[in-house]
C-alpha cells in the first residue's frame, strides 16, 4: 500500500462504511488541484491590450495579452490601481505563430488579489494549473513593472 492509500485508509477506518464511502465520493468529487484564475470562455469578454509579439522572458514565445473587464481601463490607461480580481492573461504560442493564430501552448495569468499582490498562474491547453506564484514570474514583474514602461506589476508597454 502506498503512503496515499494508507493516509486515506488511516482517515476512513474509523468510519461506518457509509461514511467511507461518502468521504471517498467527496474527496474524488473534491477539486484537489486548483483551478485556473480566468474563464475557459474568456475569450469572449477578455479584450486584447497588446497584439502578438516575441516575449524572451517567455521562453521565446510569441505572446498577446488580454484584459479582464476591470483589468482593462488600469492597464489602458494607467492612472488608476486595478481592482481586486482583475485579471490579465498572457496566451502564448510557438516562436513560429507570428500572428497568434495557431493553438495555445501555455497560459500565464496574474489576478490581483485582496492583499495588494499578485496571484500568478502557469496553465497548461488541458486547463490544468500547472505553477502558481512561481519565482520567476514574481522576481520579472517587480523588476519591470515601474513606471514608464511597466505599471503596477506589469511589464508590457499597450
Amino acid at each position: 500500500m502506498n503512503s496515499s492509500n494508507s493516509n486515506l485508509a488511516s482517515l476512513t477506518g474509523s468510519l461506518s462504511p457509509r461514511g467511507r464511502g461518502l468521504t471517498l465520493l467527496f474527496l474524488t468529487l473534491c477539486a484537489c488541484e486548483p483551478a485556473p484564475t480566468f474563464p475557459a470562455d474568456y475569450p469572449k469578454s477578455f479584450a486584447e491590450v497588446r497584439n502578438c509579439r516575441s516575449s524572451s522572458e517567455h521562453d521565446s514565445h510569441n505572446i498577446r495579452i488580454l484584459a479582464s473587464p476591470s483589468a482593462l481601463a488600469p492597464y489602458q490607461n494607467r492612472d488608476a490601481g486595478f481592482p481586486v480580481g482583475a485579471t490579465l492573461l498572457k496566451e502564448e504560442r510557438d516562436f513560429g505563430d507570428v500572428s497568434c493564430s495557431g493553438p495555445v501552448l501555455l497560459w500565464t495569468s496574474m489576478t490581483l488579489q485582496a492583499d495588494g499582490g499578485w496571484h500568478w498562474q502557469s496553465v497548461s491547453p488541458e486547463r490544468r494549473v500547472l505553477t502558481t506564484n512561481e519565482g520567476r514570474c514574481i522576481g520579472c514583474h517587480a523588476g519591470c513593472g515601474q513606471s514608464p514602461d511597466g505599471y503596477e506589476g506589469t511589464c508590457a508597454v499597450p
